[in-house]
């Protein structure tokens, strides 16, 4: 099914105790205090909604080619603009997918066309802190993101994203990282709320200005709970309480990322142009991660308007991978010889 002029609306598819969540929330915040996003915005002033708030609002998008963390196609970061456009001419235009059904060739793309240029800077990965762009890992860690959801024994123990649950990586995060396709988003405020419209799997993310309440670690929601500041021309982002199915997320377009019940996220979205979102995120994880890492990516403006994800109704996709299931145990039990 296609939504937008053959762009696909489908695809088949703590919180540690209070002291400790307040601490990491410091360390965060002290983390990415004197940020590139602030210092540009200090030069440049956004617009102010009705209500006085530096206005967010509009249809944006963060498609590209950068990913989560550096590839090994990069030496550093920060790549030289000759190496970033020979890149950018050589990509194929598809993530890179394991196919036997002519998945690459029936399915249309939309990774973006180049690497994120970060203040004119050419990007290998989102992930700026630490320094290489790679994610530090804890043996934990490693384990974690190794254990991906796979089996065939019933719904239960495929990916969320097939069965309509949550949407392919993590566009709506948090952290929010672009994704294969349908990498859009309507930002809408009111005093009390901004309310991130995400056209993959149509979620819509709430984040609570004003209603500071957090629920107890036992309560867990699709895409956490988000509360929300403004600190001068930027806003602030604190999620816990991510639902545990949301723990491995990703894919192969913009890399893996798992993270346990015990995350923060801290976003911070600073209006730096006319035409520029800059989006920063800490991720704290003693957990998973050896130490909190950074990441900026920037959301540009989308012609729009977002269309409808229609996730394959039906199901007719998680059917068919698990009634070929059962025909391979069924050819399997045959081929064996019987017993005298």
């Amino acid at each position: 099914m296609a939504g937008r002029l053959g762009r696909p609306t489908c695809k088949f598819g703590k919180q540690a105790g209070r002291g400790t969540r307040t601490r990491l929330a410091s360390l965060a915040l002290a983390f990415a205090t004197l940020t590139t996003a602030e210092a540009v915005a200090q030069i440049y002033r956004a617009p102010r909604t009705a209500t006085g708030q530096p206005d967010l609002e509009g249809i944006w998008t963060n498609a590209s080619l950068t990913r989560l963390e550096r590839s090994p196609a990069f030496a550093t970061v920060d790549v030289p603009e000759a190496q970033a456009r020979a890149f950018e001419q050589g990509h194929s235009g598809q993530p890179p997918i394991r196919d036997d059904v002519g998945q690459a060739d029936t399915e249309w793309w939309e990774l973006g066309e180049t690497l994120a240029r970060i203040d004119g800077q050419a990007r290998a990965s989102w992930v700026v802190e630490p320094t290489d762009g790679l994610l530090p890992l804890t043996e934990a860690g490693i384990r974690g993101r190794a254990s991906l959801p796979s089996g065939d024994d019933g719904p239960e123990s495929r990916w969320p994203t097939e069965r309509c649950l949550g949407a392919i990586g993590s566009p709506a995060g948090p952290p929010m990282l672009n994704g294969p396709y349908n990498s859009n988003y309507q930002i809408i405020q009111t005093p009390e709320h901004v309310a991130i419209v995400v056209e993959m799997n149509h979620d819509v993310r709430i984040i609570r200005l004003a209603d500071k309440r957090i629920p107890p670690a036992s309560v867990r929601y699709w895409m956490g709970v988000s509360i929300g500041r403004w600190e001068g021309e930027t806003l602030v982002v604190e999620t816990t309480n991510m639902h545990p199915a949301e723990a491995a997320r990703g894919g192969p377009a913009v890399g893996f990322l798992y993270t346990s019940q015990a995350a923060t996220v801290v976003e911070r979205f600073t209006r730096i142009g006319p035409r520029e979102i800059r989006y920063e995120f800490t991720a704290l994880d003693p957990q998973t991660f050896s130490r909190p890492w950074r990441a900026e990516m920037v959301f540009l403006p989308s012609k729009g308007p977002l269309y409808e994800f229609a996730c394959h109704e039906g199901n007719y996709s998680m059917s068919g991978v698990l009634a070929g299931a059962r025909r391979q145990e069924a050819d399997a039990r045959a081929a064996k010889p019987a017993l005298r």
